[in-house]
């Protein structure tokens, strides 16, 4: 076969494959100008909201279960996220101690728990990220939050 011909299908199959991917992430407002970046495996999809300018604002992982076990010693913010009341806890990152961290997780229908965490250089860049995750949308009903 010509690769002129493989070449456009393996790009519409990828384009197909991301849009999946994308589609399986939450909401994003309309306004906000950010779009997903989003990688799906056999049990998770990996959902990156994104700046125009390629700049990372919050991430997105939905499974069946997450590592992040929330503490309470580590407790900031209280959030409505969809609708559903939950807290972000505080992160560190040891090589960058200076960068603000926060985490929440969500629980969804079908046992599945969304687990959202952000990364900040300064206090006004962490309120208009904690804005923006907080304006999530999920697809279908949603049962609970932590």
């Amino acid at each position: 076969m010509n690769l002129l011909r493989i070449l456009p299908l393996a790009c519409l199959l990828a384009a197909g494959a991301a849009q999946a991917q994308s589609a399986e992430c939450p909401l994003l407002p309309s306004d906000s100008g950010l779009s997903w970046k989003a990688m799906a495996g056999d049990a998770f999809v990996f959902c990156k909201a994104l700046r125009e300018d390629g700049a990372e604002v919050f991430a997105v992982t939905i499974s069946k279960d997450s590592p992040f076990e929330p503490r309470r010693a580590n407790r900031a913010e209280e959030a409505m996220i969809d609708g559903h009341e939950t807290r972000w806890y505080r992160g560190e990152i040891a090589s960058s101690p200076d960068t603000q961290v926060r985490e929440t997780l969500i629980e969804l229908d079908g046992g599945r728990v969304a687990h959202i965490s952000l990364r900040a250089n300064s206090e006004a860049e962490l309120t208009n990220a904690l804005l923006e995750a907080q304006s999530l949308r999920f697809r279908g009903p949603q049962l609970s939050s932590n």
